[in-house]
This record gives structure tokens, C-alpha cells and sequence, in this order.
């Protein structure tokens, strides 16, 4: 705190969504002086990462007021929101009325939402203020929050390097400080690869816990399942918290089911089950994610967790089921959606990028074109199919209801711009456990010797939400989770 105050910053700005509550509430501090210390705090760092995309600090400013009325007026025995007068902000693709939802898409660049999505909502109900909302990759679907729309989104810790994506916007929001708490959606690593890679808690929750009603593009069928969204937070005590508002059926997502997830606040680690496994995905994970993968097992051991060496080789097959598994779950095609409901053609549009005729980026056109190799596979993809379905009961047994698996994030820490490509396959440590519908809990656990975010996510059974919320707690306890960028010590 008194570092922070020495660089000119408001210690505000260090605290998670819980204790500003708190202080809200206890009248400590008005709402108004927490929103437009994060409003300050954007503007003063957004020019450099371009994180928040539409400004909503008009009406931000008017409900943390109303915020304060409210606290004012209530007595000691009223019961107010938990999160009433905290600010945040919200992923572009999903819907808060009246502000756009391209999804970072020309065509739909005239869009706005009609009502807020279910999610949305309940942050709202409980005082939530969203002061706006944040960039995205192109529908959704790469490590780069990239588009034609809003421009290219860089990582909190070194504007040279991605953010990550989908929820990439998200991930540099709030690991420069620009609110305390997000809120992504995740298909293959789009929470947990943006908290990775910007120093900060991004959760996954089990499939089917957390409506996705509202989102654009809105997955279908087995997919829905896979599509989950949830928070991200510069600290681990927000997650439960969070998760408790979010989490429930909504009457219009089908897959959303009632579901005891547990509380993270009565998890014993020492009951725990640590496995240990060593299964490289697509590429070997570096040295360095490594290393902290063993420091979270042993630092769970030191708490009194029994560790497990397990091997689970069907793990090495990660992006081919994944990419099998979405496939075999049907709806529109991403090339459709890229179309606004008529097919791209991948070849001509990759013509007319290289002319510099696309309203398209360089991964959504090439997405467009690989999506069509599941269906080339034939029986392939049917075989992988089985392989997911073998995996997702070997990992049930192996997990059980008091297992947890320290695993990378990803193969590398945040990679320049463009090359994510360079391979396209590192993601696919995260991708994995969506088609699992495991719950699974990215924890930042320091820098490296240039200052870029190392982290490990934590993945627990399905349902077992509290198991890897607790851990991340932990682990921030034991490690120091959330490190402010250096871009908080520029004039």
C-alpha cells in the first residue's frame, strides 16, 4: 500500500470487490470516490493498452451516486447488495442495453444490446457499476483481442506483447487496475488465458453452471456446455463471491442446470488430493511454467494435501478432441458467423486480407479455413470424439470429489503480437478442459526475470468449483497473486 501511495496512485486501486464493498457499505469511502478512481486509473492507462472500449462513465458516475443515497439511507439492519457502488467491466460480446455488441465484428458494427445478459444482470442487482465495456478478439475465437472495430488490445505488463483472447480486454482491465473484477466467457482459454497472461484470477466454471444467455455468438447444443462464463479478479477472495451471483439457472439457457458447486470458504486443503501430472499438449510447456506448477504442488503439500503422480496420456491428444468434440456439437460454423449469417470464403477472403481489402483479421479468416479439417478427418474426428469421452470419465475417476490438478496455463508466457501463430497450438492446455466441463481456476504466481506474468491453473472435478477457488486462495497467500504492472509507476 505504501508503495503504491508513493507512486501517486490511489490505494484504492489494490483492493478486491469484497473489501470495497465493505468499505462502502461501513461508509468508509463513498462509491463515487471508487468509481472515479478506477475512471481516472482507465483513462490514465488506456491509451497505451486500449482495454476498455466503450466508456460508460456518465451513467457510472449517476449510479455510484445513486449508490450512496442508497447507503445513506438504510439502516443498520438493511441488508444491502454485496457488491453495491463497486465498479467493473464487461466483455463487448456480452449484453449490457444500449452499449454496442459487435463481438468485434464489421458487420454487426452497428449492434447495440436490447437487455442486459443474464450475468450482466445479476452483477447489476447486487451494485455492480459497469464503467465500460472491453475489446475482444474477432467472434470470440483468438489469443489476440483483435478486430476492425475497436483496434488491438496489448498486455498490461509490456504493450508489446498480446492480452490474450477472447476475453483479452477483460484480462488487461483488470490486471492494469481498471477494475477490480470482469467478466469473460471461455470456450477454449478465454478467461483463464487472459488472467494468465495479465497477472491476474480468471475462473472457468463447470459446464452448465453459469448461464450464457445473452452472449453473442451464443454457442449451441453439447456447446453450451462447453461455453461458460465467469470472473476475472485482481483478487482471489472476489471469485466465490462472484461465482455465488452468477451461478443458477435462468429459465432460458438449457443447459444450465441447478448444481451444488460447493463453498470455498469451508474447503480443507489438507483433505486435498494433488495430482501430479506431466502431460505436454500439443508442445512441451517452458521451463518456467513448469517450475511453477511444482512450486503450487508443493506448496499445497506444505498445507497438509496428499500429492498423486498420475499419468494421463489421453491429455497429449487435447486439441484434437477439442476440436472434435465443438465439431461434433453442431450449429452455425464459424465461417457463417463470420459472414453474419452467409458463409466467408476462406481462400478469397484470405486474398482480399492480403490486399488489405478484409474487414477481417488475419486468425478469424484462418479459423474460417481450419474449421473445415474435423469434417475432412472423417472417422478421425469420431475417434477423437471417443478419446474425449474416455478422457472426461478417466479424469472424473482420477479427480474424485477432493482432487485437484495444478496444470500450465499455456506453453509460454504472453507472446509478441502476431506471434501467436507461431505455433497456433499453445492454447491448447486450456482448451481441453472446456469439452472436460471441468471447473478450472487461473492463478497468476509471479513474474519472470522480464517481468511478464507466470501462472498455473488449477483444474478440480465437475462441481468442484470450491475445490480450485480454495486453492487459488492459497496459492495467492503463499505466492502473491496479483503484482501491479509497471505501467502504475509512469507519470
Amino acid at each position: 500500500m505504501s508503495e503504491y501511495a508513493v507512486a501517486g496512485r490511489d490505494p484504492l486501486l489494490l483492493l478486491s470487490a469484497v473489501e470495497l464493498a465493505r468499505r462502502i457499505r461501513s461508509r468508509q469511502v463513498s462509491a463515487r470516490e471508487v468509481v472515479e478512481a478506477h475512471i481516472a486509473h482507465v483513462e490514465r492507462f488506456d491509451e497505451t493498452l486500449n482495454a476498455v472500449v466503450v466508456k460508460r462513465y456518465a451513467a457510472a458516475r449517476d449510479e455510484a451516486d445513486a449508490a450512496d443515497r442508497r447507503v445513506a439511507a438504510a439502516d443498520s439492519s438493511e441488508m444491502l447488495p454485496p457488491l453495491l457502488g463497486v465498479p467493473c467491466t464487461i466483455k463487448e460480446s456480452m449484453g449490457l442495453a444500449g452499449l454496442p455488441q459487435t463481438a468485434g465484428l464489421v458487420a454487426r458494427a452497428h449492434v447495440h444490446a436490447s437487455e442486459d445478459a443474464t450475468t450482466v444482470a445479476r452483477l447489476r442487482a447486487a451494485g455492480a457499476i459497469p464503467i465500460g465495456l472491453t475489446n475482444v478478439s474477432e467472434l470470440l475465437m483468438w489469443m489476440e483481442s483483435d478486430n476492425r472495430v475497436y483496434g488491438r488490445t496489448s498486455c498490461a505488463y509490456d504493450a508489446k506483447r498480446t492480452c490474450g483472447g477472447s476475453s483479452g480486454g477483460e484480462g488487461a482491465s483488470v490486471g492494469a487496475g481498471g477494475a477490480p473484477f470482469g467478466l469473460g466467457a471461455d470456450v477454449g482459454g478465454s478467461i483463464r488465458i487472459p488472467a494468465f497472461f495479465n497477472g491476474v484470477f480468471g475462473h472457468k466454471p463447470t459446464g452448465g453452471l453459469v448461464p450464457a444467455t445473452g452472449q453473442y455468438p451464443l454457442a449451441e447444443n453439447d456447446a453450451l456446455r462447453y461455453l461458460t462464463t465467469g470472473p476475472l479478479a485482481r483478487r482471489a477472495e472476489d471469485l466465490g463471491p462472484l461465482l455465488r451471483i452468477l451461478a443458477g439457472p435462468d429459465g432460458r439457457d438449457g443447459a444450465c442446470v441447478p448444481m451444488d458447486w460447493g463453498d470455498e470458504r469451508r474447503v480443507d486443503i489438507a483433505q486435498l488430493v494433488v495430482l501430479d501430472v506431466r502431460e505436454p499438449i500439443a508442445m512441451a510447456a517452458s521451463d518456467a511454467l513448469e517450475t511453477v506448477r511444482e512450486q503450487a504442488i508443493q506448496t499445497l503439500a506444505r498445507r497438509g494435501a496428499r500429492v498423486k503422480k498420475v499419468a494421463l496420456p489421453r491429455l497429449r491428444e487435447g486439441l484434437q478432441i477439442w476440436s472434435a468434440m465443438l465439431e461434433a456439437a453442431g450449429g452455425k460454423t464459424f465461417a457463417e458467423l463470420l459472414g453474419d449469417g452467409q458463409a466467408v470464403r476462406g481462400g478469397r477472403e484470405l486474398m482480399r486480407w492480403a490486399l488489405r481489402r478484409s474487414p477481417h483479421t488475419l486468425p478469424a479468416i484462418g479459423l474460417a479455413l481450419l474449421e473445415r479439417v474435423p469434417k475432412l478427418l472423417g472417422s478421425s474426428s469420431t475417434k477423437y470424439v471417443a478419446l474425449g469421452l474416455a478422457l472426461r470419465a478417466e479424469l472424473d475417476e482420477a479427480l474424485g470429489s477432493h482432487g485437484v490438478m495444478p496444470f500450465p496455463p499455456h506453453a509460454r508466457v504472453a507472446t509478441r503480437h502476431g506471434f501467436a501463430l507461431l505455433p497456433p497450438v499453445r492454447w491448447g492446455y486450456t482448451a481441453i478442459f472446456n469439452v472436460m466441463e471441468t471447473p478450472s481456476t487461473a492463478v497468476p504466481m509471479g513474474l519472470d526475470r522480464r517481468g511478464l506474468p507466470l501462472g498455473v491453473q488449477i483444474v478440480g472435478g465437475r462441481g468442484r468449483d470450491a475445490l480450485t477457488i480454495a486453492v487459488a486462495r492459497v496459492l495467492e497467500d503463499a505466492h502473491g497473486g496479483w503484482v501491479p504492472p509497471p505501467l502504475w509507476f509512469r507519470s
